[in-house]
């Protein structure tokens, strides 16, 4: 027999992924939403509304898993004090959502698998950061991923498998970072922010969706993980490689801070944090990476366009 995963968020860049990884033939996946969609091979939808506290009881009845990915984008809109609360909210209110409709149901899932963010670490210079380290100092994406994570901590009590994921800078050419630092190259240029010295603690997209698989599928991954490949590295080698490997001649050129704060304020932090993330315990647990070097990610990605 099959066995279900619940997905919010699955109608995202990660979401919309993990769901093409999952073997189709073990699970059978629902998916919460706001627009419903029809059916298709091992994929339903159900209807939520987080902000208005709806749900669809019926798509966590009898689930063996739980993956929450759900929130607004960070980098989608400028931040204003009302997108600031959107971001909270969106990823806050759905956790509570499920928790309280678990508690209604009165049903306990194998697993609970969350993503969060290495937004908790916070701007922390070319110090190595684990599991372990302690959160960064006060700002926005500091304190919006605490949040996030007090919600998903009170969440996790209603299975005895928590696991919870804090994902770095997603790489693929369907969406986030490496798809808005492609654009640049179509006018033969190749921008970094501030001096580009700001470490990126990357991971390619196949490797983030193995380790949420992992979650739900080894019943050791419990606690926190870093979803970051193992070698961090500044942005500035970051954009010499994405140009390598897509538009070669293109010009490289730094995005002055004072330029980048003018057209987006406060969300200048999200791009010139520099913040060095080290998957410590997903290495200590034996996962494999398939991808450990940028060059490498960024080539296969090229190639599959994925």
């Amino acid at each position: 027999m099959k066995k279900t995963i619940v997905i919010t968020g699955g109608t995202g860049l990660i979401g919309s992924r993990l769901i093409q990884m999952l073997d189709k033939d073990m699970y059978s996946i629902r998916i919460y939403t706001r627009k419903i969609k029809k059916s298709h091979e091992n994929v339903s939808y159900y209807y939520w509304n987080p902000s208005k506290g709806e749900i669809d009881f019926d798509g966590l009845k009898s689930c063996d898993h739980i993956v929450s990915l759900a929130g607004a984008g960070i980098a989608d809109k400028r931040w204003s004090n009302s997108r600031k609360k959107e971001i909270i909210d969106s990823r806050v209110l759905s956790n509570e959502l499920l928790r309280n409709s678990l508690d209604k149901l009165d049903h306990r899932p194998k697993s609970i698998i969350a993503g969060s963010a290495i937004g908790f670490y916070g701007n922390r210079g070319s110090n190595m950061l684990d599991e372990k380290s302690e959160k960064g100092s006060e700002e926005f994406l500091v304190n919006s991923t605490i949040l996030w994570e007090n919600s998903l901590t009170n969440l996790g009590v209603h299975t005895n498998q928590f696991c919870m994921i804090r994902i770095g800078i997603v790489l693929s050419t369907m969406g986030g970072a490496l798809q808005k630092m492609m654009i640049p190259l179509r006018f033969g240029l190749s921008a970094y922010f501030g001096d580009g010295k700001q470490y990126y603690s990357w991971i390619h997209i196949d490797d983030l969706c193995k380790m949420l698989i992992k979650g739900i599928e080894d019943e050791s991954w419990v606690g926190i993980f870093n979803g970051t490949a193992p070698n961090p590295i500044p942005l500035r080698q970051m954009a010499k490689e994405i140009k390598h490997m897509f538009l070669p001649l293109a010009i490289a050129f730094p995005v002055p801070s004072l330029l980048l704060k003018l057209g987006m304020g406060e969300m200048t932090r999200m791009l010139t944090n520099s913040t060095r993330v080290i998957p410590k315990n997903a290495m200590n647990q034996g996962f494999e990476f398939t991808f450990t070097e940028v060059k490498d990610a960024v080539m296969d990605l090229k190639n599959r366009r994925i």
